[in-house]
């Protein structure tokens, strides 16, 4: 069943059309990774989806409501179903690993403390991170940002993961430490990852297919074996410096 769709969605900026007519049905549970070179509309589909930005035409579904149609409400409440793993990890530095764990579940919901402080604990232990609750964002590695990111992901029982660049910036040992934590959260959570990357390697690791955004819309949506037999020559120009130490 699919919990997220495109469907002949177009989005401009002045003269810049970014995306045109594009189509793609994201199933529930799956674990899809979006790719297309700088500048093709992977941000924009992540904004797009969210909600921050409105599509000028078609219409993307959620759970089978159309996003454009909704109000702020209605869209604040679509969000909590979603959780996202910024970039940069985007930890609020004067906060305690804790507080930033907190941050979205004290946005959406209006909990004791004992029952916050229990959630997070609970969720600063998935990502294997227990007993770091007071420490601050400047005294972990990057490897702990990304988690502790992840567990502020995580903190609102989304059904929903968005990973933006989820292993920029890490180490062998640590990307290897991200890729399983995507597998293991996506097990044990039952949730839809959704992940933009430029690192392939890491992607053929932990994906079930594969969406390539090209020429504004997605002109290829496939497994990882499609996209490895694949004839299109840009799909093999994207991936063929990568297809060769990617895990199956």
């Amino acid at each position: 069943m699919a919990i997220i769709e495109f469907h002949k969605v177009s989005k401009s900026f002045g003269d810049n059309r970014v995306l045109e007519n594009a189509d793609l049905s994201i199933e529930q549970g799956e674990t899809i990774t979006i790719i297309g070179g700088s500048g093709k509309g992977k941000t924009v589909f992540l904004k797009l989806l969210l909600g921050v930005l409105r599509a000028d035409s078609g219409k993307i579904l959620f759970k089978g409501r159309n996003v454009g149609e909704m109000d702020e409400r209605e869209l604040v409440e679509m969000r909590r179903r979603i959780g996202m793993l910024f970039q940069g990890s985007a930890l609020f530095d004067s906060l305690t690993v804790a507080g930033n764990v907190a941050y979205p579940i004290r946005e959406h919901f209006q909990y004791e403390e004992a029952k916050l402080s229990e959630i997070v604990k609970r969720k600063l232990a998935l990502v294997g991170l227990p007993g770091i609750e007071n420490m601050m964002p400047n005294d972990l590695s990057g490897g702990m940002k990304k988690r502790v990111g992840l567990a502020r992901a995580i903190a609102t029982d989304p059904d929903i993961i968005l990973y933006d660049e989820p292993t920029t910036g890490l180490d062998p040992a640590n990307t290897r430490r991200i890729c399983n934590l995507i597998l293991e959260l996506q097990r044990k959570l039952s949730v839809t990852s959704i992940i933009v990357t430029h690192d392939l390697e890491s992607a053929f690791r932990i994906t079930d297919r594969l969406a390539l955004i090209h020429d504004k819309r997605f002109s290829f949506v496939g497994t990882k074996e499609d996209a490895r037999q694949s004839q299109d020559p840009v799909v093999k120009h994207f991936i063929a410096g990568d297809m060769e130490t990617a895990d199956g």
